[in-house]
């Protein structure tokens, strides 16, 4: 993918771095919600997007996600249509009501929309599909391929084990930790990165750095049960902290918040931000932004606005894309003010160690990675 390929090139460690009746659609322009005819030429085809239940200011995937199909819109003049959703009772009647609206390419954002998804285009094969962080699923919850479904995957993995590379690093108690929100692949396989990158450092450096809150091996630890309940995330990282930890990266969309508030409240506290770059996305809250060391990041927005223009060209295709480390899918967010704080050494440690995962002299492997593109 295009965009992809030519993904903002980052400083710092010089690493490249994600109702039961359904809500109305958002539609155009003088509202200021998504949607409109878009652009200086104009165009009849139209890209729409249903959100995860965490709504498009999640500062997270949702967020990340909108924002590719609002670029895309300006830059591609297409029309554009959103329908967000605050339950998962809200995501079938959303993909309907956005089908109703004569939607050529209807994107939908995360696992959890998984089976909804696969309803739908199954129903309307007339109609094509992208969903982010997953592939279509049957009623059951298995995968299933589809003519007019693309996938848009990401091994956040292999960024994620730069993360806790970078963590076990960074840490000056011996102690970093993560939690999830819920126990799905798109949480896990941070979770399983974070891990491993942080036993390697172990293995390379003759230390003994702990990780709270997930046991790879066993694939059990701290999920919270949500992605909206920010007083949860705060109260599982009070107990990180207080227990010694000094870094907590949060697998849990907009309840990384509650992450924020807890190591706001403690000297020497760290947070690692996932999916979009939590500096930026945090970008009202100067004292939030002082504890985010990075952010393992999945540039969605760019992956959607590629699959809204192949769509337009009437290129779409079901082939899946899977971001990765090498093809700029994923990555870690500059360090921002921890730039000075990070180690040269640290720093260079981290560039080859990115390299050596591209070359596949280390292999970061999670149950959840998805296929990766052929």
């Amino acid at each position: 993918m295009k965009n992809i390929s030519r993904a903002l090139a980052l400083t710092g460690a010089g690493i490249l771095t994600l109702a039961a009746c359904g809500t109305a659609p958002e539609t155009g322009g003088d509202g200021g919600n998504a949607g409109s005819d878009g652009g200086s030429g104009g165009t009849d085809y139209k890209a729409c997007m249903v959100s995860d239940s965490g709504g498009w200011d999640d500062k997270s995937f949702n967020e990340s996600s909108h924002n590719g199909l609002e670029a895309a819109e300006s830059e591609l003049g297409i029309q554009t249509q959103t329908a967000e959703s605050t339950a998962v009772s809200d995501f079938e009647p959303n993909i309907n009501n956005l089908v109703s609206a004569d939607c050529n390419l209807i994107f939908t954002v995360g696992f959890l929309l998984a089976p909804a998804t696969g309803n739908a285009a199954q129903a309307n094969p007339d109609v094509n599909f992208a969903i982010v962080d997953s592939t279509a699923q049957d009623a059951d919850g298995n995968p299933i391929e589809l003519d007019n479904v693309k996938p848009i995957e990401f091994n956040t993995a292999e960024a994620a084990f730069l993360a806790g590379y970078l963590a076990a690093g960074m840490s000056e108690t011996g102690k970093v930790a993560t939690y999830g929100g819920m126990d799905i692949p798109t949480v896990t396989i941070f979770m399983d990165g974070y891990a491993d990158g942080v036993a390697h450092y172990n293995e390379k450096n003759g230390t003994d750095v702990e990780v709270l809150g997930w046991n790879k091996a066993s694939q059990s630890g701290s999920i919270i049960g949500s992605f909206e309940d920010q007083s949860k995330g705060k109260a599982v990282s009070d107990e990180f902290y207080n227990a010694g930890a000094d870094i907590v990266m949060p697998v849990a969309g907009p309840v990384g918040a509650g992450t924020l508030a807890s190591a706001k409240e403690g000297e020497g506290r760290m947070v690692i931000w996932v999916d979009a770059d939590g500096y930026e996305t945090n970008s009202s809250d100067a004292e939030a932004q002082g504890v985010i060391l990075t952010s393992v990041m999945k540039l969605m927005g760019e992956a959607v606005q590629d699959v809204a223009e192949e769509g337009s060209n009437d290129s779409f295709d079901n082939s899946p894309y899977v971001g990765t480390l090498e093809n700029g899918g994923v990555g870690l967010a500059p360090f921002h003010d921890f730039e000075d704080k990070v180690s040269d050494d640290l720093k260079s440690e981290l560039d080859t160690l990115k390299q050596e995962i591209i070359d596949g002299t280390v292999t970061v492997e999670s149950e959840a990675a998805p296929t990766p593109e052929s």
